[in-house]
């Protein structure tokens, strides 16, 4: 790659070149590569200043605007008047004077011209002689020489101090080049020094260096990143540079040098872009694709062409070995944090400034850490690692994304003559700059025009008061700032910045409670995060729900969301107890009921840390700020014991443990029940394999998998040589190697995987295993089965009954048989071939699925080398919470519990109500992180919303009081989307409401 650059040389301002990051040269040596002149080069960067000899008299054409700034040397007169007196300071006044008066030619001294550089050869054309050539400096032997020759105009280079710098003249000065060949050669001896050059190598390496396809491509990126910044309109163009590229960029380093332009903010996000997982991969992919293509032809240049088949040539592992190690080795490839769905959820939306082609932890500073104005709306200032990391680990905001050349863009409603619409416009940094944008919170009329005169907006990244009349966009949301993470946090905007940050990152740490309560104060963000995790059972069509069962969800189709020619049944397995990248638990819970309604995008299963749809990282608690005889002293947390009593924290956990069998030098490991110098009671919970049965419990030393290892020859102790002699050779000559339950670890196990290589024999265990998952499989098939034909037999019903066949006589005959009926009317008859054709189709996919499930569990595995076996146990562990755990609000605010305390030792309310935890009062203040408070205010709120409608209901009030009281409740707030009209609901609807409320009290959004 090129890079450009000014340096300040001791005495004279130079514009030096440096290719690949070799010594620097003079920037003019590329132009006399291209075949430029000294003259050609002057008149692609100068303007020139015009003398003209008349009658003894050196006449000067005037450009008044090129004098502004500069003190006259000379009275600047004409036409008899003197505009500037010698001495005096050239102001913009003369310079309207001058313009005004169209002065456009004066008289100057001889003097004058002396030192001037002249734009181009002057030669005696008499003699031939070279009077001065281009970007010499005049002198008055030359000026009367060019008199004399009979030169009545001299052209040269306009230059000042201010803002015309004579630097290119200055360069062509200390150029030793003064051709295109020795350019080129000067070009050579520094790219290979020590090689001699010749003509043809150097004219090849200057054209393979800038102007050849094969050695570099700027990307359609590069060509619009280079074209926006020589300001040129088009944004499209040649992926290699041109000649026109080169003298652009040129000129622009010498603009800045001037003082006009603008120099890069190389943390500005129009400078930074997103490289997303499939550019890296492919690139990867072209690292495999350069060796094979190296590969090639190596083989072709052994010759012996005429027996060679394209297989032979082409090797593709090293192409899947790149991508491999891209996936498998690169700092950018992690394991996905999956603790709970918002860990999730944030991993997969985290950009990092640190990987191969970035920065190091170490050297980056605190200008690329720190928040850049173009990060609103694209990059959350708030959710960033705490650590060495800090700042170099984003995460993207609410409503980002990449455009097509990966920089990151945020969404705004356009204002169109003083009123804002709904059309959204994504802007990204670059674009942003040139429009004026109006916050989220500007008061707006109902037909969408500003209330107030002056707008706060921000514009080139300050904020500042606009008219109403200036402003062109307008923020979408409050919320459009922040991540996901952050978004979550309630009455976040009075929270201290670090402990939001904190909160932020301490969401991410929650474990998933075995059951899931939704925050009584949340934000709106709760359902999006809890519905795109994926971790929640989505409804994919409308319809009704025909079957539910903790494993399955059946769903009827809505006539009109089925595509032609289907049953109409949408079918939900759920994910059941299986183990998470951190042994957390996720496991679907269904939270529909049979004949209810959804549509399409309802949640159907709850997922880990999910209670109707909505994220529930935690639990509603009963907090009290008070000093409880020290034990929250320094953020310590008191707790209720009736917390623990319910299994407020408890939460499960999976642990996965692992015995393999392997193939040693003295003889195979075995799995296997009979385990030398092993009592009974150990064997107990094993079965005749050696593998542990499912559900035992078990604790810390139990074996869960027996095995014996074959050991040498060694000395026998006396106790071995009674042994030997009376259970014979087998005591001896193995060892135990059984997998036992690690120390301090206590569960129940609930799945047992066992793993065999092709061509070893299965055990009884793995046999009964394999029958179990077929057997499974099978019925699941069957079931499904049993479920489409269900919906197609419908049908097929309706086709006949509307066909004229009576629905008795059809009833009374085999279902299989309805098929064989033929109809009169034609276009019923092609419909009842099309659903017998989708019936055989049916059949025969379930035999294709029956089949690979059956291939898929009999064959056996690939495993690694010298492994024969391998057996997976599954350990589900129940964890109360304890003093010691740490414990978390959503503000920054943690800490450790310091004791479980007796129900009648904690404080209580009014009521006679005792609390669940009791926290530190002086948390807060130091800390400034008050959202705390404001939280448990209106979570108070909310609960006695939800005590009031028990009150009611205890009462056997009416239903209309409890809808009146309730419809209340939802006219609070100004959120249209929070409002709802509870007469559109029925008696039974409004009771079923009320009995939720009563038992979960009165949820609440607060959004920034």
């Amino acid at each position: 790659m090129v890079h450009g650059l000014i340096s300040n040389s001791t005495r004279k301002d130079n514009l030096f070149v440096r290719i690949d990051r070799r010594r620097k040269l003079p920037a003019t040596i590329i132009l006399r590569a291209m075949d430029y002149n000294t003259e050609e080069i002057l008149n692609l960067f100068f303007e020139k200043t015009v003398f003209q000899i008349r009658d003894n008299k050196l006449m000067m054409t005037l450009v008044p605007e090129r004098l502004r700034g500069e003190t006259a040397s000379f009275d600047i007169e004409a036409n008899g008047k003197v505009y500037v007196e010698k001495g005096r300071r050239i102001t913009a006044r003369h310079i309207r004077q001058l313009e005004k008066e169209e002065v456009n030619s004066i008289e100057v001294p001889v003097e004058y011209i002396a030192g001037k550089v002249v734009a181009r050869d002057y030669i005696d054309e008499s003699t031939g002689e070279l009077i001065c050539a281009a970007n010499m400096e005049l002198s008055l032997d030359m000026l009367a020489r060019l008199s004399q020759s009979g030169h009545k105009t001299i052209e040269t280079l306009f230059t000042n101090d201010l803002d015309h710098g004579a630097y290119i003249s200055e360069t062509v000065r200390v150029d030793p080049t003064n051709d295109r060949l020795s350019a080129l050669v000067e070009i050579y001896r520094m790219m290979r020094p020590g090689e001699p050059p010749t003509r043809e190598a150097a004219e090849n390496l200057f054209e393979n260096l800038f102007f050849s396809e094969d050695r570099y491509d700027l990307s359609a990126v590069g060509r619009m990143k280079f074209n926006r910044s020589l300001n040129r309109e088009e944004i499209e163009g040649s992926g290699i540079l041109s000649e026109e590229d080169i003298i652009d960029v040129m000129r622009k380093l010498i603009d800045i040098r001037n003082g006009k332009g603008e120099v890069d903010d190389i943390d500005h996000l129009g400078n930074r872009r997103i490289r997303s997982v499939g550019e890296m991969a492919e690139n990867q992919f072209r690292v495999g694709l350069v060796r094979v293509e190296r590969a090639v032809k190596e083989r072709l240049s052994l010759g012996d062409l005429d027996a060679l088949m394209p297989q032979d040539m082409i090797n593709a592992k090293p192409i899947s070995a790149a991508v491999k190690e891209f996936f498998g080795s690169s700092q950018l490839s992690q394991f996905m944090d999956q603790n709970n769905p918002l860990s999730e959820i944030t991993h997969k939306r985290r950009i990092s400034a640190l990987g191969p082609g970035g920065l190091t932890r170490e050297r980056a500073g605190f200008e690329v850490r720190d928040v850049h104005p173009t990060h609103y709306g694209r990059v959350c200032p708030i959710e960033t690692p705490e650590g060495p990391n800090i700042g170099l680990i984003n995460s993207l905001s609410v409503y980002a994304q990449t455009n097509e050349y990966g920089f990151l863009e945020t969404p705004y409603r356009l204002v169109r003559d003083g009123l804002v619409t709904d059309e959204i416009h994504y802007l990204s940094a670059i674009e942003e700059g040139n429009f004026i944008i109006a916050q989220a919170n500007t008061v707006l009329g109902d037909d969408g025009s500003f209330v107030e005169e002056l707008i706060t907006c921000r514009n080139k990244g300050e904020s500042s008061l606009f008219s109403r009349e200036q402003v062109e966009y307008m923020d979408v949301s409050t919320q459009q700032v922040v991540s996901v993470g952050a978004s979550l946090i309630p009455f976040l905007e009075h929270d201290d910045a670090n402990r939001a940050l904190m909160g932020a990152n301490m969401q991410r740490q929650a474990v998933p409670t075995l059951r899931a309560d939704k925050p009584l104060v949340g934000t709106g963000m709760e359902r999006a995060v809890a519905v795109d995790s994926g971790v929640t059972a989505v409804a994919r069509r409308g319809g009704s729900v025909q079957y539910v069962d903790a494993s399955r969800i059946v769903i009827k189709v809505n006539e009109d969301e089925m595509y032609p020619g289907e049953a109409g049944i949408d079918i939900y397995n759920l994910t059941k107890y299986t183990r998470s990248n951190q042994n957390t638990c996720i496991s679907q819970m269904p939270c529909v009921s049979l004949g209810e309604p959804v549509e399409r995008g309802d949640v159907l299963a709850d997922g880990p840390s999910t209670d109707l749809g909505e994220l529930a990282l935690g639990q509603n608690m009963r907090v009290a700020f008070m000093p409880w005889n020290g034990y929250n002293f320094e953020d310590s947390i008191l707790v209720s014991e009736r917390v623990v009593q319910e299994d407020r924290f408890t939460t499960i956990h999976i642990q996965e443990l692992s015995c393999v069998s392997r193939d040693t030098k003295l003889g195979p490991e075995e799995i296997t029940a009979d385990i030398p110098n092993v009592g009974e009671a150990a064997l107990s919970k094993l079965d005749e394999s050696g593998i542990v049965y499912i559900g035992a419990e078990v604790k810390g030393g139990d074996i869960l998998v027996g095995k014996v290892t074959p050991k040498g020859e060694t000395q026998l102790t006396p106790e071995e040589k009674l042994l030997r002699a009376i259970f014979g050779e087998k005591a001896s000559d193995v060892k135990d190697s059984s997998l036992r339950v690690p120390n301090g670890v206590s569960g129940t196990v609930i799945d047992v995987q066992v793993f065999t290589r092709d061509g070893v024999e299965k055990d009884k265990r793995a046999l009964e295993i394999e029958e179990t998952q077929l057997r499974d499989a099978k019925k699941d098939l069957t079931e499904e089965l049993r479920i489409f034909e269900a919906g197609l037999f419908a049908r097929i019903r309706s086709v006949l009954v509307n066909g004229g066949i009576e629905a008795e006589k059809l009833d009374k005959l085999p279902r299989d048989r309805w098929l064989e009926l033929s109809l009169a009317d034609e276009e019923k008859q092609n419909q009842l071939e099309q659903l017998a054709e989708q019936y055989d189709e049916l059949k025969s996919e379930f035999e294709k699925k029956l089949d690979a499930k059956r291939r898929k569990i009999t064959q056996g595995d690939d495993l690694a080398p010298g492994v024969l076996k391998i057996v997976k146990v599954y350990l589900a562990v129940k964890r109360q919470i304890q003093p010691g755990d740490k414990m978390a609000g959503r503000h920054g605010n943690k800490g450790v519990i310091s004791k479980i305390n007796p129900v009648e030792d904690m404080p209580y309310d009014e009521n006679g109500n005792p609390v669940d935890i009791v926290l530190n009062p002086l948390g807060v203040p130091s800390r400034m992180n008050i959202g705390q408070i404001l939280e448990t205010h209106l979570g108070m709120a909310a609960k006695g919303i939800g005590e009031k409608i028990n009150a009611m209901l205890k009462q056997q009030e009416e239903v209309a009081k409890l809808r009146e009281f309730i419809q209340k409740a939802y006219d609070l707030g100004d959120d249209p989307r929070q409002k709802v009209d509870l007469n559109t609901f029925s008696d039974e609807e409004v009771m079923r409401l009320a009995e939720n409320l009563k038992k979960r009290y009165a949820n609440c959004n607060t959004s920034i």
